[in-house]
């Protein structure tokens, strides 16, 4: 379980998130894309369809998007912050690996 302190609202209150769960379903065919995962916050909210990517130099998280009339994707939900961001994908990464080591 990991905790994170997210923002603070405009009257002052501090949110806390828990991430309570992580599940990682990996993508079996050769590509970029090599796992779609589902991170939930506090036993109660979950974000769906967030995809780990190989990048030229390292793994990396890809938010869940649409695209566009436009033909530009846009996230559907994400951090707002990059201590979030930084935790979110140290943790969906951390999960990865151990889901790799399992195999």
């Amino acid at each position: 379980m990991v905790t994170a302190q997210l923002y603070q609202c405009s009257r002052e209150v501090v949110i806390q998130l828990q991430i309570t769960d992580i599940r990682v379903k990996k993508i079996p065919t050769e590509g970029k894309m090599k796992a779609v995962v589902s991170v939930t916050f506090d036993d109660a909210f979950v974000v769906h369809d967030i995809k780990i990517i190989e990048g030229q130099d390292k793994l990396f998280t890809a938010m869940p998007s649409r695209k566009t009339p436009d033909n530009e994707f846009k996230d559907i939900a994400h951090p707002i912050n990059s201590e979030m961001r930084e935790l979110l994908e140290k943790s969906i990464l951390e999960k990865y690996n151990e889901v790799l080591d399992e195999t």
